[in-house]
């Protein structure tokens, strides 16, 4: 597990089961519009790296392509298999895939290309990707344009600010620049969770940097996060935006 980042490793591993709980899905569209640029379908393969416990492996499965997920992780990908039974899950890093050469039509990434190594990845991505192949990105990422999220996002970004995040947008400058993959395609649709502060809880829980934390530290965020929703009608808007991106090999 030398290859996973130490925050990510830990906090995952600690908090699989409030990740596969609080973590909102994905929009459909999103998912069809990402679907529809890889060409899945039947007699096609997609790889899901960093999968997680399978919130976008189970979404892919209905477009009939066969569905390979590869998690790091135990803890994730035992809670992957209970989500997605049947689905092949490995182990292994995007830095280290364990798969052959040329044997993928489509690679997705869910939550997780800004944990990756992009110098290691960016490479053995390709290299498991077809000729005609394509790599698909996807975030849900907090819609920092609601004062909710906003005010939020004040509480937690000094933590946020110490491990690597979409927000940071370290992955995009490697990924732009690389001579493997072509030019970003990119969409944004906006969609809506149903929360109850409990809820908002669950997911800043499910957070790699406060999954990580002492129990302490994580009990003392998270009465301030309550404290910021206090008052709030349950069940309120806890608003999204998933930014998907889809990037052709060269």
């Amino acid at each position: 597990m030398e290859q996973v980042h130490p925050v990510a490793a830990a906090g995952f591993t600690a908090g699989a089961d409030v990740y596969e709980r609080a973590r909102p899905t994905y929009p459909a569209e999103a998912v069809a519009w990402l679907a529809e640029r890889l060409g899945l379908g039947p007699g096609r393969t997609v790889v899901d790296v960093g999968a997680g416990t399978g919130k976008l492996t189970r979404l892919l499965v209905p477009f009939g392509a066969r569905v390979i997920a590869v998690e790091p992780l135990p803890a994730m990908r035992e809670k992957l298999r209970e989500a997605v039974p049947g689905t092949e899950a490995m182990a292994g890093t995007a830095e280290s895939l364990p798969l052959p050469d040329s044997s993928a039509d489509g690679i997705t990434v869910a939550q997780a290309m800004h944990w990756f190594d992009q110098s290691r990845a960016l490479p053995e991505l390709r290299r498991v990707l077809r000729p005609t192949g394509a790599l698909g990105l996807i975030w849900n990422v907090r819609d920092l344009r609601d004062p909710l999220q906003e005010r939020l996002d004040a509480l937690l970004a000094p933590e946020r600010a110490k491990v690597p995040s979409q927000l940071q947008q370290g992955w995009r400058e490697p990924l732009e620049s690389s001579e493997l993959f072509g030019p970003l395609e990119e969409r944004r649709f906006p969609h809506v969770q149903l929360c109850t502060v409990e809820d908002v809880c669950d997911r800043v829980s499910s957070t790699s940097f406060v999954a990580a934390m002492d129990d302490a530290d994580r009990g003392a965020l998270l009465d301030r996060v309550r404290a910021l929703l206090a008052g709030l009608a349950e069940p309120f808007p806890f608003r999204y935006e998933a930014e998907v991106y889809v990037a052709p090999a060269l």
